[in-house]
């Protein structure tokens, strides 16, 4: 379990404990993380083509174009995407600070028949010994509810390999943002419980790519996630102004 008397510079205890009371919900489809559910197979789709775009000897009409890549999922929560990385043939590590989330994602992948390593630890922790280890990080929906977002980014590309890729998920920081992720999400359709983002706490691209700089990552795409009301879809898109993912290469 993460040693809570250590000075860590990039957790906030007050958000792992808010998501730890609400671990059992992880795979609720229609609970607390049902916009998870519906956005995880976008987010799946461009981690997929860009890791066979920009790693080698990736083939992307495999059933399992992922085989044999290490992928490292930076908050991990209850292993949404760890599991889709793993059915895609990556060999997967989850980490998470919250002792409730891990228990749930390794019941779960259990249960799923999936071998993945999930560590209940902190990035300050786990980068120490797995220096250059991975071929891909994933950073998804997780410096929004970090402190210290450049130095929690630069630790993470600590795991990282020579021409690994680092995916960055958030949320921009604008109007729109606010109107479409707080008023609407959290308090209108309460899709999630109120107080679940702090719009001070999102990041506008060139905020994200800044950090990726100083920790010496290339950037190589983005795309945005829109969302069809009508039919209730989650599509990839070149609008940025809410949800969106980057793509750096180190």
């Amino acid at each position: 379990m993460v040693d809570s008397k250590k000075k860590l510079l990039t957790i906030i205890p007050e958000e792992v404990e808010k998501f730890s009371a609400i671990a059992t919900e992880w795979w609720d489809r229609n609970g607390k993380f049902k916009p998870l559910h519906k956005i995880n197979p976008v987010r799946v789709v461009f981690i997929r083509d860009l890791a066979c775009k920009y790693l080698k000897d990736l083939d992307s009409k495999s059933r399992q174009p992922l085989k044999n890549i290490k992928i490292l999922d930076i908050g991990c929560g209850g292993g949404l995407v760890s599991e889709s990385m793993s059915k895609l043939g990556a060999s997967v590590v989850g980490l998470d600070p919250s002792f409730k989330n891990i228990q749930i994602a390794k019941s779960h992948a259990e249960q799923s028949n999936l071998d993945i390593e999930y560590v209940n630890s902190t990035i300050e922790d786990f980068s120490e010994k797995n220096k250059g280890v991975f071929d891909i990080i994933l950073n998804l929906e997780a410096i929004e509810h970090v402190d210290c977002p450049d130095q929690f980014i630069k630790l993470s590309s600590l795991c990282l390999r020579d021409g690994g890729i680092a995916y960055i998920s958030t949320i921009n920081r604008n109007a729109k943002s606010f109107l479409m992720a707080i008023v609407g999400a959290e308090y209108i359709l309460t899709w999630l419980p109120v107080g679940t983002h702090d719009w001070k706490k999102f990041f506008k691209p060139s905020e994200v790519v800044k950090f990726a700089e100083n920790s010496n990552l290339k950037f190589l795409e983005s795309k945005g996630f829109g969302l069809n009301i009508l039919k209730n879809k989650w599509s990839l898109s070149d609008n940025l102004d809410v949800n969106y993912i980057s793509a750096f290469q180190k």
